[in-house]
């Protein structure tokens, strides 16, 4: 069993940057991918972004595509995700999760993560 631990989360004004991290508890543990993934209040949670764990290989949601970016430090078992330009409509509850097998959509849908972190909140008011 792992546990993953994300920090970062914050009030900022919209254009700002923000950094997500998430590390792992286990210096073994060695997923097929991580991935980000939020919940807005009253939605589902939703892919944002994904890295294939060996091969660096990333995907990104459109809503994200050209302003996130999501990197990991193999050695230390973490994960981040760098926001900029951030926006009101980016304003949830930010989860890291952990694909431990390959899947045909690429760790698009939450459904394919075996762990996940307890969340961290990302606010940036309108």
């Amino acid at each position: 069993q792992v546990q993953l631990v994300e920090s970062g989360g914050g009030w900022v004004q919209a254009g700002d940057s923000l950094r997500l991290s998430c590390a792992a508890s286990s210096s073994t543990f060695t997923p097929d991918g991580m991935g980000w993934l939020r919940q807005a209040p009253g939605k589902e949670r939703e892919f944002v972004a994904h890295i294939n764990w060996r091969w660096g290989t990333t995907a990104y949601a459109d809503s994200v595509k050209g302003r996130f970016t999501i990197s990991r430090d193999n050695a230390n078992n973490t994960l981040y995700l760098q926001m900029q330009s951030l926006k009101p409509d980016d304003t949830a509850v930010y989860y890291c999760a952990a694909r431990i097998r390959p899947t045909a959509t690429g760790g698009t849908t939450p459904d394919e993560y075996a762990y996940w972190g307890q969340g961290t909140q990302v606010t940036v008011p309108s």
